[in-house]
Formats: structure tokens, sequence, C-alpha cells
């Protein structure tokens, strides 16, 4: 019987640096996708804040406690990323485990702005995203989700599927961005 062996969605390809700009893969111990019931928003955010000590995020927005997040991810729904998600959560809203679902990258240093401004139609300049903003938007040809965690920093998640794919678009435009000097 063959023996499977477990592997991060970016094993492999992970880290690069070009320049000024590294890309490394984050892996957080779980990703749960969250839906509140329709108009139980509020005692969602509530159940939330007391299970795991964040409020449900509001629109571009991601919430932070003690090493876990979460992370708006479209109308009605958050990723709550290293965090224990109660099972009795589900009385305030939809739960379903999407750990194996996406990969988790993080773009930092001078010059991590600049790469994605190659690849994403989303004005990422500090004055109009700050840290703990968040966007669902089309980078290059996939859908993703970037928040910004630091001034120079973002957290990028792409379906794991998209992984391979991503971290090239990326390596391409950080060596793009490098070569401008």
């Amino acid at each position: 019987m063959a023996e499977l062996i477990a592997k991060t969605s970016c094993d492999g390809l992970l880290p690069i640096t070009s320049g000024t700009v590294s890309l490394t893969e984050l892996t957080p111990s779980a990703i749960t996708s969250f839906m509140p019931w329709k108009g139980r928003e509020k005692a969602a955010s509530t159940a939330l804040k007391k299970a795991c000590g964040m409020a449900l995020p509001g629109p571009n927005e991601a919430t932070d406690t003690e090493g876990a997040r979460a992370i708006w991810s479209g109308r009605g729904q958050c990723f709550i990323l290293d965090a224990d998600v109660p099972a009795d959560l589900a009385t305030e809203g939809a739960i379903t485990d999407q750990s194996d679902a996406w990969a988790v990258m993080r773009l930092a240093g001078a010059g991590a702005q600049d790469v994605l401004a190659r690849l994403v139609p989303v004005d990422l300049r500090l004055a109009a995203f700050k840290p703990g903003q968040t966007v669902r938007t089309e980078m290059q040809h996939m859908m993703a989700s970037i928040t910004r965690s630091g001034d120079t920093s973002f957290d990028i998640m792409v379906m794991r599927s998209f992984a391979k794919t991503a971290v090239h678009d990326l390596h391409e435009a950080m060596k793009s961005v490098a070569a401008r000097g």
C-alpha cells in the first residue's frame, strides 16, 4: 500500500527572494469559512468574539487576536485562520473547513507594493490600503485575497490549485521590480 506524504501548498516552491522582496509560505493551522445566517450577523459577531476572541470583520477588513485572524472574504462571509472554531458556532452561521483548499503566502520587503502593482488592479499604496485592510481581487488571471499585514508586507491567499501559478507570477514581478533597481 502506498504511503501518502502530506505536503504544503507551496512545498518546494518557496521561499524565494529577489532584490529587497521575499515571498514565503504561511501555513495556518486551520482555515475555516464562516457565513452568518441572514439577519444573524450581530449575534454571529458576538459569538465569534466569545469563541475566538475576534469580531466578524466588516467589508475589506481583517480582525486579529493572539495569532488568529478573521479575514473578510466577500459579502456575508469570512475566513478564520489559526483558530479552533467550535462546532456550536454553527448555530449562528455555516462553517466549512477550507484548510486544504488555499495557499497562503506573505510578500514582504521594500518594493512588495510595487510587485503587486504589476499584478492586481487595486490601489495598494499605504495611504489607501492600511494594515488590517483586505480585498478580494484578480491577480493576473486568478482570484486572490490580499491583506496588508504590515507597512511593507501583504498576505496573499489563492486557491491551492493556483499555488504554482501564483508563485511564478509573483516571482516574475519580483524579478522585474528588482531589475529596476
